[in-house]
């Protein structure tokens, strides 16, 4: 896609022979990927001390602060194009869940025909497949219903546009649960007699189907109670989220920074075995619902629970420890005055997910009255200010004289504690 050169065309523009649009997939992430490169080159760039104007660079204050906002001027439009890829690829994702749905129907045919070499096709096996053809059309009308948020993959998305682990369980089961209901459906709609439709339905008694019920249960309930705890610590600021630009498999199994998480991970698990073993079982019962031992029911239950309480206990408030000013090598020992930098430290400045330039450039700490941006300062790879434990602020001349307060918020929107300081004029 190229543009027509008239005024306006900006954002559909070829360089180099590639799309750069933010209206297609490749366009957006071509265009992303450039941004990414040119942010880059221009932060190793200040890294290595170059590229400073002559007039600035006599005042170390005013170079930095110089510096900080040409980042986060770069920062911006590499969020931009990230937030415009993300868009598309949620608007062109539902094609590859679908494409993955229609693969599993495939599948399940081919098994079903391999099975049957030598003992024959049965009707249970076309209840199978007939249910499968319906649960993929129930799983196609939705994705159409939410082609433009993901397809299928919607209900499993979080607020935090990254993808739900509690979601994605209870999703999970629900549909092999109703996988299960549709087979019997179509085997009682095929029934030869009585007989055979009343062993269908002694199959449906809660004796037999209450531990796959059960677990159906506990999925819902892990994953409205996560929703629900994640909620209510974030409106209290106990909890710091900020959102992803588009969610990524990686989401199930790690935290919002992209790191491992062991609760995550032992759940998945935990209920990916199960549900494997719940597919199993019908293999020699298929006219019945999977019968689970109710010792894996309780496994699940106890799985289920620990995630929960990762999701009650993880995170925090930001947190200053202390105040000092910031002394270069050479320096007397001094108070704190106006025009010079202070060292703030503590813990959780820097939310996880949020160590991105756009981000990171949201950083304001709030000295009394006057709310101070803190300056992005680059390094070879990355940035030294702010990180997670240390913020460098300067003290404006703005500031009164006396004793203030400070204080830091974060990326999230979530302030930290109050810490005195003394400043003198």
């Amino acid at each position: 896609m190229a543009g027509t050169g008239e005024p306006g065309d900006g954002a559909e523009r070829a360089t180099g022979g590639e799309c750069q649009c933010g209206r297609c997939p490749h366009g957006a992430r071509t265009g992303h990927r450039q941004a990414v490169a040119a942010f880059v080159a221009l932060r190793e760039d200040f890294a290595a001390g170059h590229g400073v104007p002559a007039g600035l660079a006599r005042s170390a204050g005013a170079a930095r602060q110089w510096v900080s906002d040409e980042l986060t001027l770069s920062a911006r439009e590499v969020a931009r194009r990230g937030a415009a890829e993300g868009a598309t690829w949620l608007a062109s994702v539902r094609w590859r869940t679908l494409l993955v749905v229609w693969g599993a129907v495939i599948a399940l045919l081919l098994g079903q025909a391999l099975t049957a070499i030598g003992g024959g096709w049965t009707m249970s096996r076309t209840a199978g497949l007939v249910a499968a053809v319906v649960l993929a059309l129930m799983l196609t009308a939705a994705a159409w219903w939410h082609r433009a948020h993901g397809g299928a993959l919607a209900p499993l998305i979080g607020e935090d546009g990254r993808l739900s682990t509690s979601r994605t369980v209870a999703a999970g089961w629900a549909v092999a649960v109703l996988y299960a209901v549709l087979t019997t459906a179509v085997q009682l709609a095929t029934a030869a007699g009585p007989v055979e439709r009343h062993a269908l339905l002694q199959g449906l008694e809660l004796a037999r189907s209450g531990a796959l019920l059960t677990t159906l249960a506990i999925g819902c309930g892990v994953a409205v109670l996560a929703y629900g705890l994640v909620a209510a610590r974030v409106r209290s600021g106990r909890l710091q989220k900020v959102p992803a630009q588009r969610p990524r498999a990686a989401d199930l199994l790690a935290d919002d920074a992209g790191r491992g998480s062991l609760l995550d991970v032992q759940y998945v698990l935990v209920n990916a075995a199960v549900l494997v073993c719940a597919l199993v079982r019908p293999a020699g019962q298929p006219g019945q619902l999977p019968q689970l031992p109710w010792g894996l029911v309780v496994l699940l239950a106890l799985s289920g629970a620990t995630y929960l309480w990762g999701k009650a206990v993880a995170g925090g408030r930001p947190v200053i420890l202390s105040v000092v000013r910031s002394r270069e090598l050479g320096d007397l020992a001094a108070p704190v005055r106006t025009g010079d930098d202070i060292e703030i430290r503590g813990a959780g400045f820097v939310p996880p997910g949020a160590g991105t330039p756009d981000r990171l450039a949201r950083t304001v700490v709030r000295i009394g009255d006057v709310h101070v941006p803190v300056p992005l300062v680059p390094v070879a790879g990355g940035f030294a200010n702010p990180t997670d434990g240390v913020v460098t602020v300067p003290v404006p001349v703005d500031v009164e004289p006396g004793r203030v307060t400070v204080r830091v918020i974060t990326a999230a929107g979530v302030e930290s504690n109050g810490y005195p300081v003394d400043v003198l004029d």
